[in-house]
């Protein structure tokens, strides 16, 4: 039998079939990898079993969103339940108000919540929010920091040496970004604290908020500093502008979220991925007094927002099981596994010559192809060489029958055991063992 990436396996066939009706073949980049991607065919615990029938330990789970794995057997009886009794309504149901109240039970700053579809629509919604509560047109976020697809969101997303400028630039990150969405984005040095203090200063009176990642996934998970979170909540109320704080991906590090773990007081908060269980989901939550904008008893609310899915029952019930799944010892032990992991990979590349690094936060982590201290967008920046060596670990990995993204990124699901992260580790010392020399084009041709 064929298996990935022989040319008769069968993710090739299907990959054939979807060059013909879906541009580039497939509808989702992150997957991709040459020749073509691996595709899935069920999903089990820690692992997903590809079509060509081999199964390897999932480090991407749905790149976060899967906290409990695939097909968690609380989750599944759960939805086959309500999807019985209906997937979606025009009709509010008691599964949204359910899953809200969770949520509000979990971190102090959430006192309402309005859900939407995906975590881009979480930023989206909560920059809009911003502006119709302070008439103000501008946001501030950080350089290289992802939050969405967003244009604004996405502004500086991906900028380089060549166009990122001393301070930083507003770079669209796809072609055809009018200019007035990067004039009204103004971009910061991540964790520079006087620097971005001046820069937000420089534009206080049009700014509407500023839009933050306590451990962006594009800079490595690298925590926040407590000086620069002190700074930004202070900046704010002085000038007038909210705190929105992004935990689409880091509120798994702890049951109230980042910002209960590392103290962090925002505004309003966009979330996603985990609270939906494995189904599409989105929410803004904040303060009750902010939250109002979204109200619509006195006419029109000063931000009209709704959608033909948001807070379908489906999503609303697998994401309260899986929330009641994720309690804070779920939470310490995946915590714990990948400071193992990170502290053993780190162990392996040192000790092969393999010029990398590991870094993390909770339970995401992230491979570097350099050796630099990641403080900030410009210190991780990878350069074309450095970027091949981790896509060549990456590719050994999947031959190897394990999953991590092709930027290095990977999170942990409660399924996974300790034997699991061994395995993982002793895999990718394999991997660097065997190629001593520095490897720029690849561990693996």
């Amino acid at each position: 039998m064929a298996h990935w990436p022989d040319l008769a396996s069968r993710s090739r066939e299907l990959y054939e079939r979807g060059l013909k009706v879906l541009p580039g073949g497939i509808t989702r980049t992150l997957p991709w990898q040459e020749p073509f991607p691996v595709y899935a065919s069920y999903g089990e615990g820690a692992y997903v079993v590809d079509v060509d029938g081999t199964r390897r330990l999932d480090l991407l789970n749905n790149f976060a969103s899967l906290i409990h794995g695939h097909a968690h057997p609380g989750v599944v009886q759960a939805v086959r339940h309500q999807v019985g009794n209906g997937t979606a309504f025009t009709l509010p149901t008691e599964q949204e108000v359910a899953l809200a109240e969770t949520l509000c039970g979990r971190a102090e700053s959430f006192e309402q919540v309005r859900f939407c579809n995906s975590g881009s629509e979480a930023v989206m919604s909560a920059i809009k929010a911003a502006r119709a509560i302070t008439g103000r047109s501008k946001i501030v976020k950080a350089e290289g920091v992802y939050h969405g697809a967003y244009d604004y969101a996405e502004v500086s997303l991906d900028s380089s040496p060549s166009n990122w400028g001393e301070d930083p630039n507003s770079i669209g990150y796809s072609k055809g970004v009018p200019k007035g969405v990067t004039d009204d984005v103004v971009v910061i040095p991540f964790n520079d604290v006087e620097a971005s203090e001046r820069i937000i200063r420089a534009n206080a009176a049009d700014i509407a908020a500023v839009l933050l990642d306590a451990a962006p996934s594009y800079l490595g998970f690298i925590q926040v500093s407590p000086r620069f979170t002190d700074m930004i909540e202070r900046v704010t109320r002085e000038i007038g502008a909210l705190f929105i704080l992004d935990e689409v991906i880091s509120f798994r590090s702890h049951t109230g979220g980042a910002q209960t773990l590392l103290g962090i007081h925002p505004d309003l908060t966009t979330l996603g991925k985990i609270i939906g269980g494995g189904f599409p989901v989105g929410a803004v939550a904040g303060r009750r007094e902010l939250m109002q904008i979204y109200d619509h008893r006195q006419g029109k609310p000063g931000l009209p927002w709704s959608g033909t899915f948001t807070a379908n029952p489906v999503t609303m019930t697998a994401g309260k099981v899986t929330l009641d799944l994720l309690d804070d010892s779920a939470i310490d032990r995946m915590a714990q596994l990948t400071s193992r992991l990170v502290g053993a990979l780190n162990q392996a590349f040192a000790r092969s010559g393999f010029p990398g690094q590991v870094t993390g936060f909770g339970s995401s982590f992230m491979v570097f192809g350099h050796q630099r201290q990641v403080t900030d967008y410009r210190s991780g920046y990878s350069s074309p060489e450095e970027t091949k060596r981790v896509v060549a670990l990456q590719r050994a990995l999947t031959l190897a029958g394990f999953h991590i993204a092709r930027t290095g990124k990977a999170f942990l699901s409660t399924p996974m055991t300790e034997a699991d992260i061994e395995s993982f580790i002793s895999a990718v010392s394999r991997i660097v063992d065997a190629r001593l020399e520095p490897v720029g084009a690849g561990v693996v041709s």
